[in-house]
Parts: C-alpha cells; sequence; structure tokens
C-alpha cells in the first residue's frame, strides 16, 4: 500500500539537509577563526540554546500553543518521559563533538571533506537498524523490499569510497608551485 506523503515533509528534510550539509564547514570554520575547537563546540551549544530552548519555550510558555501536540491528554512533565529528550540531545551533542575532534584529527582542508559524508552515510545506517529494533516499541513494519536494503549497503559502499579515495591535500614544490602529492611524489624520484 502507498502511502501518500505530505509535501511539506520534503521541505523540512530539504532545510535538515541544508542545515546539516553545512554544519561540518561551518563549524570548522568556525575552529579556524576562534582558534580552538572547544570555543566552536561552546557556540554550538549556545545556538542550541537561542534555536532548542527559546523557539519551543515562545511558543509552549508565551503563546500557550503547542502545534506538534499529537494527544492533548498525554502532555506531560513527567521526569521519566523528559529524560528521553535529554537523551536525545545528549546523542545529538555527542555526534556534534564527535564531528569536531572528526574534522581537527582529519586535518586541513580535507578533514570537512572527509569526516561529513562517512558522518552522514554513517548515522542513516545506524538510525534504520535502530528504528527497525530497539525503537520499534513492538510496532510491526511490512518487511522491507530489498532495494531498502540494497540502499543500505550503497550507503555504506559510498562510506568506504570516500575513505578510500578522499582527496590528499597539496604540497608546494621547491619552485613554489602547488602540486598534488602524487605529483610530488613522481617529481621527487
Amino acid at each position: 500500500m502507498n502511502e501518500k506523503m505530505n509535501p511539506l515533509v520534503l521541505v523540512f528534510v530539504a532545510g535538515a539537509a541544508l542545515s546539516w550539509g553545512v554544519y561540518v564547514p561551518l563549524v570548522h570554520d568556525a575552529t579556524m577563526r576562534l582558534g580552538s575547537n572547544l570555543r566552536a563546540f561552546l557556540m554550538v551549544g549556545v545556538a542550541y540554546f537561542l534555536v532548542a530552548v527559546l523557539v519551543p519555550s515562545a511558543f509552549i510558555f508565551l503563546m500557550n500553543s503547542d502545534p506538534t501536540v499529537k494527544d492533548p491528554s498525554k502532555l506531560n512533565w513527567v521526569p521519566q518521559n523528559m529524560l528521553w529528550g535529554i537523551a536525545a540531545g545528549t546523542a545529538g551533542a555527542i555526534g556534534a563533538l564527535c564531528v569536531i575532534f572528526a574534522v581537527q584529527i582529519a586535518g586541513g582542508k580535507v578533514g570537512p571533506l572527509i569526516v561529513a559524508p562517512l558522518v552522514f552515510a554513517g548515522a542513516p545506517i545506524i538510525n534504520t537498524i535502530a528504528t527497525m529494533t530497539i525503537f520499534s516499541h513492538g510496532k510491526k513494519l511490512a518487511a522491507p523490499s530489498p532495494l531498502f536494503y540494497a540502499g543500505l549497503l550503497l550507503s555504506a559502499g559510498g562510506m568506504a569510497m570516500v575513505w578510500v579515495n578522499k582527496p590528499k591535500p597539496v604540497v608546494e614544490a621547491p619552485s613554489g608551485q602547488v602540486v598534488s602529492n602524487a605529483a610530488a611524489s613522481v617529481q621527487a624520484r
């Protein structure tokens, strides 16, 4: 059975893809300008506060409106339930910190080029496995088609291709010309 999806979903998917697509280059640029990965991460935290605390607070407490309510009878502030949201935020923050350190360790201009494709190809695979197993909450799904699994394999293959074929930084030849590492190794022979 093919369900129709609201086209507005694609608008928000595009917004997320655009936002997360520029996240790694932006945070890398911030680390270069601030001279510190942790200072850049602190600014990421400030941004999370501004967007993730102030915006929902304005809706919930100032405007007394929550356009995302699914069932008003289930609204609550039970501490055990709030811990799930805190766990989600913690996972996101740990992921952001891991991205920052991965880019730093990968180094130079190569870091942002390889870290983002590896993270953003690996995360959907983990998301899919976790959603279908741990977080299914007993809900049954129709068995995905073999093409669904092929897509996951292609994503994993894409990660491997990015890692194996990552760009090499350019080096400056003694004459002052910029050449690739491959050309430099040929010239050195």
